[in-house]
């Protein structure tokens, strides 16, 4: 009974599989679609950020491509291209197993699969969209020669930096024609038709010779190249890349469009879906933002060395939306470097995980910590940990040290605590993986020495970032420690406005403990305005500089991080080479708060402007540690909590100098306000007494009258001689009539002595 429901079963299959495979047009290779131009707008959904779709595509009969490159295209992509029906249900599970054990370069679907799929259909991954994929691929085969599927194939495939077909592809990457391709040009083409910007010999030259070498080994086993040519076979020297491509602005707004492919690349679309698609892409970036931040950078680094390069990246921590990207003037063209994705030495601006990683073990961030500068550490013997300039603190809390930026703190904090529980939290917050996955640097640790392990150091940032691992660690922390991955994509539409893919935005999950990462905040919250860049109207914002020493006397790298409920930005500025100090226009010495601080505060200024405020913690949860290892002062006498104020007196100053009536000695002379001081008790003060100190003199006597002098005695006149002077003498003419003698009793008149006397005659 159940054999015959099992073959009846099978019969319907096979009918409906013949129906199916009889009602399926085969389209002509003349039919194959022309490419859509795919537009990228702004945040809003109308602001055009930038069109792709500039083609370079020349096509050219199989005969006019070297038979090296079409084997090294077979070898890598479909070895039993000549012998399979144009499908192979094998080879998409031998496919799935060796791209998970890393063997041999080969695609799960034939060429003419491939084919079917680039030039007839969409690149949706739905199981109907597949089914029609075989059945096309099926009679597709039938119906037309190898030949002619390899050439249409060859010229319909996409190989990067804008080449469409192998024509283009030969002049872009070798400035040769197809039909002068080597057997090892071949294969550098080969590698890029499964990830054209992945394994773009100029940004991933590891990686695309290791698959190189891949390539030449699979034409070895098929017999298209001798183990002698493959030994004695050179990666080819390929061609720098030149001008804009893919219609990528050349401006900073093209190295956006470059991480929204990414973006989409990660998503599972193809590069030919994304730059051929026809598709309507939405990004998260702010036209506002973006434009601040622009014009941030530009205002301040007016006038300053060219050598100088600037970063900044900003988030809503809301959502994980990067609302502004700024990795540099040039987005296009040759030479290009995205230096928001640039590793650099973060400094002192990863304090705030050292802090948290502390407070997760229960140290709070008014324990005390020796912050005295040098210092020395068990596991840095001979190695000395100093702070910036003079900073030193023998006992500061954790906020204060923070504050003040002091490496000896936080490295002795990191050595404390331990340093992979550091990097522990730098990963979680920012989302790193353990193993950088891809790139230059796949496979090894993140967060770690040349030798694979992390020390202390990792405390005062000597282990590399990204500047937008830093605003998605900061977007951590604003947002009370939810994690949610930064994206640019919000939504995806076809040419028709069917909606492929869409991200309103993220839940998100608590990675860190909220009190922790509240405490984190109310230590940081100082920062901005001890590094002088506070924001507008005294918004409230959690901030952390950072500088990365060359040596004692010059910085190479310098940061400024930080967030409000609503914005986590990170500001880097360095230079190409970790290796030449940072130097602005004036000669001086670069730090964190200067330029760097700088942008920071005027994009966050005018990014804010006419937002309402909004609110930061304020007050401490986690108590813990007291301070281990610090000879701490005396603690001071908790205080007492403070009355409730009293109304405010009303104050009478009747003589105006300042001292009310009530205090004043003098209430209306406004010279006098105290009681004047009077020593000896005399009623003078002693400002005013002569002698303070005898209360019988107040004042200095007056000075004594000089006596008159005695009269010049008049001159005596006796004309007679006879010593009796004229008035006195009553014949002064005639000595023989004397006078009285001076002091003898007056004669009378009439000279008897009488006065009865007469004269003779």
């Amino acid at each position: 009974m159940a054999a015959g429901v099992m073959g009846g079963l099978f019969a319907l299959l096979c009918v409906f599989v013949g129906v199916v495979y009889a009602t399926t047009e085969v389209p002509s290779p003349d039919s194959v679609s022309t490419k859509q131009t795919t537009v990228l707008h702004y945040a809003d959904g109308v602001t055009e950020m930038a069109r792709l779709g500039d083609e370079n595509r020349t096509n050219v009969p199989l005969a006019q491509v070297s038979e090296a490159a079409q084997r090294a295209m077979l070898a890598a992509e479909n070895r039993s291209f000549y012998t399979d029906p144009g499908i192979s249900f094998t080879g998409i599970v031998r496919a799935a197993w060796n791209n998970l054990t890393g063997g041999e370069t080969q695609g799960g679907s034939t060429i003419t699969q491939q084919y079917v799929k680039n030039a007839f259909l969409t690149h949706d991954q739905t199981f109907s969209r597949k089914f029609q994929e075989l059945f096309l691929a099926i009679k597709l085969d039938n119906n037309f020669s190898k030949e002619q599927i390899l050439e249409n194939y060859l010229n319909t495939i996409y190989y990067g930096r804008g080449a469409y077909g192998i024509e283009a592809a030969a002049n872009t990457y070798f400035g040769v024609s197809a039909a002068e391709l080597t057997p090892q040009q071949g294969a550098v083409l080969a590698v890029l038709v499964r990830s054209p910007s992945g394994y773009d010999p100029e940004t991933n030259p590891e990686g695309a010779q290791d698959r190189w070498g891949l390539v030449l080994d699979a034409m070895v086993e098929e017999g298209w190249l001798t183990p002698e040519e493959r030994a004695a076979s050179v990666y080819p020297a390929v061609l720098p890349r030149t001008g804009s491509s893919l219609g990528i602005p050349e401006g900073p707004e093209g190295l956006v469009v470059q991480q929204v492919i990414e973006e989409l690349l990660g998503k599972g679309y193809d590069e030919q879906q994304i730059n051929a698609g026809g598709m309507q892409i939405t990004t998260t970036i702010s036209k506002p933002a973006q434009d601040a931040a622009v014009a941030a950078v530009q205002q301040v680094m007016e006038g300053e060395p060219e050598n100088l390069r600037e970063a900044l990246v900003s988030v809503d921590p809301r959502t994980g939306a990067v609302i502004a990207y700024y990795g540099g003037q040039k987005g296009a063209g040759q030479g290009v470097i995205d230096y928001a994705m640039a590793q650099r030495q973060p400094g002192s601006s990863v304090k705030p995980y050292v802090l948290a990683a502390a407070l997760e073990q229960g140290i709070g961030i008014q324990a005390r910590r020796d912050g005295s500068s040098p210092q020395e550490f068990p596991d840095r013997p001979g190695l000395p940990v100093t702070n910036s300039g003079d900073a030193s603190c023998a006992a500061c809390t954790l906020t204060e040290a923070i504050t003040k930026s002091l490496n000896t703190t936080f490295y002795g904090l990191a050595f404390e605590v331990g340093p992979e529980k550091v990097r522990e939290v730098i990963r979680t917050a920012t989302g790193l993986p353990d193993v950088w996955e891809s790139g230059i640097l796949a496979d090894r640790k993140v967060l770690v020495s040349g030798e694979g392990s992390t020390g202390s150091s990792i405390g005062i940032g000597e282990y590399e970032l990204r500047p937008f691992d830093q605003a998605q660690g900061f977007a951590t922390l604003a947002a009370g420690g939810v994690f949610r991955d930064a994206y640019f994509v919000s939504k995806v539409t076809d040419g028709a406005g069917t909606v492929l893919d869409q991200q309103p935005g993220q839940a998100g999950e608590q990675v860190l403990p909220a009190n922790v990462v509240n405490d984190v905040t109310v230590a940081l919250k100082e920062v901005a305005s001890y590094s002088r860049r506070d924001l507008d109207g005294g918004r409230e914002v959690a901030a952390k500089t950072g500088t990365q020493g060359l040596d004692r006397e010059n910085n190479s790298d310098a940061w400024m991080v930080g967030y409000t409920p609503s914005v986590a930005t990170a500001v880097w500025m360095g230079n190409d080479s970790p290796q030449d100090p940072i130097i602005d226009s004036r000669e001086r010495i670069i730090y964190g708060a200067g330029l760097p601080g700088a942008i920071w505060q005027e994009y966050m200024n005018a990014v804010l402007a006419g937002t309402p405020e909004e609110d930061l913690p304020d007050k401490a949860l986690i108590k813990g540690d007291t301070g281990d290892g610090v000879e701490l002062p005396e603690p001071e006498p908790a205080p007492r909590p403070a009355p409730e104020p009293a109304p405010r007196p009303v104050v009478v100053d009747t003589d105006g100098d300042g001292v009310p009536d009530s205090r004043d000695y003098s209430p209306r002379d406004p010279s006098v306000t105290t009681k004047p001081v009077d020593t000896d008790g005399d009623g003078v003060p002693d400002d005013k007494d002569f002698a303070p100190n005898d209360p019988t003199v107040t004042k200095k006597p007056e000075p004594k009258p000089e006596p008159e002098p005695e009269p010049e005695p008049e001159p005596v006149i006796d004309a007679d001689k006879d010593g009796v002077p004229f008035g006195t003498d009553p014949d002064d003419n005639d000595p023989a009539v004397p006078g009285t003698a001076p002091g003898s009793p007056a004669l009378p008149p009439n000279g008897n002595g009488n006065g009865n006397g007469n004269n003779g005659g």
